[in-house]
């Protein structure tokens, strides 16, 4: 049975304009780093939930992607982090939101699945059940990047939120359209057949009011049924969550019987364009097939499976 893996670390106005060779070359180092360890473990034999957590802590402990180590700063300065899973083979999920200083958020939400007997924990109750579980934490300083801080300096004394960070020759311009989403995810295929998604953010720079975004929110921004696909989901939020994008993929192919390509373009590139919704999404079925769908000028991706094919892309076709 043919495995596949896909990855993703956020998209938007990601184009060679905003981007130099340097920069580049560690955005393929990143991304590769995170295939390769998700693929190990599909290799081997080993499941998809496992491989995605691989693949989306490898991810977290890059301090390129706004998500674990590279988490953005909120409107008091703080790093504030979700994060969700879920099981295609039995529809289990686990799911985080605004919890500060674990290193690896993924794990915590996976441990939710399992230990918890609920679905979606958040702030303090969270990070309670974090230690309960021995789950690994960090200082304040594990997450402190200048680059970071600068663009949240550069907003925080505004009303102004920004989606990730933006191009270096663009700054001054705090309300500047040129961003990326920040968020990085992984969804999965294995020998097995069974399918999981997982997707782990740290959310908007100078978000307020304990904001949450889609990604830990089953069947908005994650989501994966055996029967269908595994979906995560990147882009601005709010749409994406009205839109509950990553289920409707799912419904459309069960429902109309679409495939996995054709149903993700008609809601990424059609009734998410209808309500003024950017970004994008990467996608699996249960027979390997893949996708990467965006509206964006670009999205980091890469893939990765059991025929030998492997690619890492930025820009858009």
């Amino acid at each position: 049975m043919a495995f596949t893996l896909v990855i993703h670390g956020g998209a938007g106005n990601i184009t060679p304009a905003i981007m130099n060779a340097e920069q580049e070359k560690q955005y393929s180092a990143g991304l590769k780093e995170a295939l390769d360890k998700g693929y190990e473990i599909l290799h081997k034999g080993g499941s998809a939930m496992d491989a995605v957590i691989a693949s989306i802590t490898t991810l977290e402990d890059n301090p390129l992607f706004n998500a674990g180590r590279g988490a953005v700063f909120t409107k008091k300065g703080l790093n504030e982090m979700d994060a969700a899973i879920m099981d295609g083979s039995n529809l289990m999920a686990g799911a985080v939101a605004g919890v500060r200083n674990i290193k690896n958020p993924i794990k915590l939400a996976r441990e939710i699945m399992l230990k918890s007997g609920h679905v979606f924990l958040s702030g303090e109750g969270a990070a309670e059940f974090a230690l309960n579980q021995g789950i690994e934490m960090a200082p304040d300083e594990y997450f402190f990047n200048r680059l970071r801080y600068d663009q949240w300096v550069e907003i925080r004394d505004s009303d102004f939120y920004q989606l990730d960070h933006k191009a270096d020759n663009l700054k001054g311009q705090a309300a500047n359209p040129e961003y990326k989403f920040g968020t990085v995810g992984a969804v999965a295929c294995d020998e097995q057949g069974n399918l999981a998604a997982g997707t782990s953010t740290g959310g908007m720079t100078n978000k307020r009011f304990g904001r949450i975004g889609d990604s830990p929110v089953i069947g908005a921004g994650t989501y994966a049924n055996n029967k269908t696909c595994a979906i995560s989901c990147t882009g601005h939020g709010e749409p994406f969550l009205r839109a509950v994008v990553a289920h409707d993929v799912s419904c459309i192919m069960e429902y109309k019987g679409l495939s996995l390509q054709d149903a993700c373009a008609l809601v990424i590139k059609d009734k998410l364009v209808k309500i003024g919704g950017e970004g994008g999404l990467i996608a699996v079925d249960a027979k390997g097939n893949y996708d990467f769908c965006f509206n964006s000028a670009g999205m980091y991706r890469g893939m990765r499976d059991s025929e030998g094919k492997s690619m890492v892309a930025f820009y858009g076709e």
